[in-house]
């Protein structure tokens, strides 16, 4: 059995997010998954470092998958690039480690919150960010944000009221810039739950725009409870920047 290590970029815009939906070629697994067997002749199957929602992008999603048979990975990558829509990128292909998995090998992921804080338009760029026109006042969330860092448990920076694993995470890096009339969120860690980054986001946002305390955001983490943290930052300005084993 061989196995590969394939690299995308994508935007999420029109798609129901990483995950396939049954027979839906409505995922971005979905158009991969089809589009892998079209090209080699048998049915494939992806395995992502990590399912994005719907409407969110990706910079460097990784995935991997299993051939009974060697393949050819410049030709293979060659015709992805060539089958796959214009908004769906494969940037690499390699024949990968045995025991390595997109998902299970994964030691870090980051991620970037794109917002354009300004009501000037901005055409080209629109729908790779959340437009929010009040002054964000970047210092406070910087300060908000460093509550943040470091190993919790972010239950109150999740939108699932049940969950099957631990919602400890380590952030290793949360910082938060202004480059223009955009301001940006990166964030770096082990691991993130649903919406956790978007929530976050959201819970900055509020900071910044004065609606909400600096020293709220750490009450709401160590609350534990979803309703002390701020709004969802909408799925357009997400951005999965790159994953890292």
């Amino acid at each position: 059995m061989y196995n590969y290590a394939l690299v995308l970029s994508y935007d999420g815009s029109r798609y129901k997010g990483w995950q396939r939906l049954g027979g839906s070629d409505g995922s971005i697994q979905g158009k991969v998954e089809n589009t892998l067997s079209r090209i080699t002749g048998v049915e494939t199957e992806v395995s992502g470092s990590g399912r994005t929602d719907a409407g969110v992008h990706a910079r460097g999603q990784v995935c991997s998958f299993k051939s009974e048979n060697a393949i050819d990975c410049a030709d293979v990558l060659a015709k992805l690039r060539h089958y796959l829509p214009e908004d769906i990128g494969a940037l690499s292909l390699d024949e990968a480690d045995p025991r390595f998995h997109a998902r299970l090998s994964c030691r870090e992921k980051t991620y970037v919150y794109r917002i354009w804080n300004s009501d000037a338009p901005n055409v080209f760029e629109r729908k790779y960010m959340y437009r929010f026109e009040p002054a964000l006042n970047i210092s406070s969330m910087e300060r908000a944000a460093s509550a943040l860092l470091g190993k919790h448990d972010f239950s109150a920076f999740c939108s699932l009221k049940k969950m099957k694993k631990s919602p400890v995470r380590t952030l290793s890096e949360l910082k938060v810039e202004r480059l223009g009339d955009e301001v940006r969120i990166t964030l770096s860690g082990d691991g993130f739950l649903y919406n956790m980054v978007r929530i976050i986001a959201g819970t900055l946002i509020e900071v910044g725009s004065g609606t909400r305390s600096e020293e709220s955001v750490y009450e709401a983490l160590i609350s534990l409870d979803r309703q002390h943290a701020g709004f969802t930052a909408p799925a357009q300005g997400l951005i999965l920047y790159n994953v890292r084993y």
